[in-house]
């Protein structure tokens, strides 16, 4: 009996001081997910690049102070399920912070982001640039999903590329997004601005690729934003006609390797892009145009107008004739080649 009493203290002793083994262990570990690795610690950068596992993560934050114990840290993140929740970007974090706000932050993915401007009527080209000169994107990286007709495709888009449908607009990115997930924003956003011209366009008989292949013109063409729908009206009006198109732009856009100096002979060579060879719109548009110069082309003005000429201060002189066209040309041109529209 006395030997019962005594296995049954031993029980009650064991279980007794395991359970203040675990509460300790407990109120230790809830104390390290709300501790700070030290105070007054200053900001860090933090990048988890794309794919990066949380293993990874652990280790680069306790190699860089952020955290004191990676192994504790992995362990509440496998805990609660957050293995897979990590987001890829660029982080502000602090040392000051308590692991149980870094794993948050990581799991929101509230990363730092950056502004970038994409002006109406850049091409992807020059997106590209911009995106790279921002460290947002690998150029060539990027050059060559938007040019990739297959990639295109998946986006409903039927055209040679991506060119018109990365919408132009303010962004913010963060760094460590693949340029994927980059024109996966934009084309959202040309969508959403495309949305409630798609009807326009059935009932004008033009369909979306031919209405944004035009607009890119219009809006390469434009000096005066008022300008937009009577320049649309001319191209419009030529269309019908059958006449060639002849816009400087297009012929730009179809040679490799321009030096900024458009010259004569460029003007014959046969090229997809070359309206002053070729009849119709080229293969899809030259550049990203915006809301207004969509607009331009479904809301044009009324015309009788076939040709145009610069006047040298960003706005154009219109005419209904070639003759007429002639003398403006003699007004405004002189001795520099027309940049407004021939005959065929």
């Amino acid at each position: 009996m006395a030997v019962s009493r005594t296995h049954k203290r031993l029980v009650f002793f064991a279980l007794g001081f395991l359970f203040l083994i675990g509460v300790s262990l407990t109120i230790g570990f809830a104390y390290y997910l709300v501790s700070p690795a030290r105070k007054g610690g200053e900001e860090q950068v933090f990048f988890v690049r794309e794919g990066a596992t949380l293993k990874k993560v652990g280790d680069a934050l306790e190699r860089k102070g952020i955290i004191t114990n990676k192994r504790l840290f992995l362990m509440w993140a496998k805990v609660k399920g957050y293995g897979t929740q990590i987001k890829a970007g660029e982080y502000l974090l602090n040392p000051h912070m308590p692991p149980l706000e870094i794993m948050n932050i990581l799991r929101k993915g509230t990363i730092i982001t950056h502004p970038v401007t994409i002006p109406e009527g850049f091409a992807i080209t020059q997106i590209g640039e911009l995106l790279a000169k921002k460290g947002l994107v690998d150029k060539d990286k990027f050059l060559s999903l938007t040019a990739d007709p297959e990639i295109a495709g998946r986006y409903g888009i039927s055209g040679p590329g991506m060119e018109g449908y990365l919408y132009p607009d303010t962004y913010r990115f963060g760094r460590g997004l693949s340029p994927i997930s980059i024109i996966d924003v934009m084309v959202g956003r040309f969508r959403e601005v495309s949305a409630p011209f798609r009807e326009r366009a059935e009932q004008a008989g033009m369909s979306m690729e031919a209405v944004i292949t035009l607009a890119s013109i219009v809006e390469k063409e434009t000096g005066l934003a008022k300008e937009r729908p009577v320049i649309a009206s001319v191209f419009l009006n030529r269309l019908k006609k059958g006449m060639r198109l002849e816009s400087d732009p297009t012929v730009i856009y179809g040679i490799k390797s321009f030096t900024g100096n458009l010259k004569k002979k460029d003007l014959s060579e046969r090229t997809p892009y070359n309206t002053y060879v070729i009849r119709g719109l080229p293969p899809g548009p030259i550049a990203n145009p915006g809301r207004e110069a969509i607009e331009a082309v479904l809301y044009p003005a009324e015309t009788d107008y076939l040709y145009f000429v610069s006047k040298n201060d960003g706005s154009h002189h219109f005419s209904k004739t070639l003759s007429e066209h002639n003398r403006a040309v003699r007004t405004y041109q002189k001795n520099r080649r027309t940049r407004g529209k021939r005959t065929p």
